[in-house]
Formats: structure tokens, C-alpha cells, sequence
């Protein structure tokens, strides 16, 4: 589903309609996941959070304004989601994640799991994790990106080089 498939889901939402609601679940999740995954590191988590994210979604459909970014929208709510979980529970242990499993909130596109995948190894820090999946599997600009998580244009580029080296390296020795 690409940005203008969810704006349009997300008008239709507004007016009620449930199957709209459900194809966007469906065809937004496991990016939504993906996004989430890099604060919480771990799949239960992530996935209680991300049910969440949805219920707030269908709930605030009337606070979206028809014709903005409705993706650049629900990754909002992802992350300040996961940042008010987080926040609620002040003695929360980031969890080592299962890299196995998470392979399945991935694109079928293998070349996109083989990054994910050693994303989730933390060859990346959270917001170089966060701008590669913004990049990678949304297809976000680097600007677009900068809006999202409200930080300067030159920040996101140059961690999103540090990352794609960092890859890049991690690649390598895997391959050895």
C-alpha cells in the first residue's frame, strides 16, 4: 500500500468503513512493527504496542487532516505510543530481541530482511534503526524522514550514511 493507497483508506475510515480499516491493518503492519520494534527490541512488546496504535488510529480518524501524509500520521502515533509505554514503566529492561522471528514483520523482498535482520543484531543504534526503516521499507525521504522524527535534514542523511556503512561492514563479515 503505498502513501496515496493510505490516504485514500484513511478518508474511508473516517466515514466508517470497517474493510477499509482492515486492508490498512494488514497492509501497513508489519512496517508499523518494524518502526515500533526499535524501541521496544523485543516482538511482545512490539506487538501489544502496535494493537494499540491502531485502536488510536481508528479512534482519532477525525483529528487526520484528508490530503496530509496518513503514513507520516500512524508512524506519529507508533512512536509516541511507544514512548508513552515506555515512559509508564519506569523500570523497563530493553528485552534482547529474537532476530528468528522477527524476519516475519519484514518485506518478502530478501535483500530488505537481510538488512532488517542485521538492523536487529544492533549493528545500529535506535535512530539510525529507525531512519533505515523510514528509508528502506517506507520509502521515505530524507527530508520526510526529518519531519517525522523532528530533527534537521542534515542529521538524518548523515546517520543514514553511518548506517548504511555500518551495514555495509556487518555485511561483509557476515558474508566471510
Amino acid at each position: 500500500m503505498n502513501k496515496r493507497e493510505i490516504d485514500i483508506a484513511l478518508e474511508h475510515i473516517a466515514r466508517g468503513d470497517n474493510i477499509a480499516f482492515e486492508r490498512l491493518y494488514i497492509e501497513t503492519r508489519r512496517g508499523v512493527c518494524a518502526f515500533m520494534f526499535s524501541y521496544f527490541n523485543n516482538r511482545a512488546d512490539c506487538e501489544d504496542a502496535m494493537q494499540t496504535v491502531y485502536l488510536k488510529v481508528k479512534q482519532n480518524i477525525g483529528q487526520y487532516k484528508i490530503g496530509s501524509n496518513g503514513l507520516a500520521w500512524i508512524l506519529q502515533i507508533a512512536k509516541n505510543t511507544a514512548l508513552n509505554e515506555l515512559r509508564a514503566n519506569a523500570n523497563y529492561e530493553k528485552r534482547k530481541q529474537n532476530t528468528d522471528n522477527f524476519y516475519e514483520y519484514t518485506n518478502d523482498d530478501r535483500e530488505r530482511k537481510d538488512i532488517l535482520i542485521t538492523v536487529m543484531k544492533r549493528v545500529l543504534d535506535e535512530d539510525e534503526q529507525r531512519i533505515i526503516v523510514l528509508h528502506v521499507v517506507w520509502g521515505y525521504k530524507h527530508k520526510e524522514i526529518a519531519k517525522i522524527l523532528k530533527c534537521p535534514v542534515g542529521t538524518v542523511t548523515s546517520k543514514y550514511k553511518r548506517a548504511a556503512d555500518k551495514l555495509k561492514s556487518a555485511w561483509k563479515e557476515e558474508q566471510l
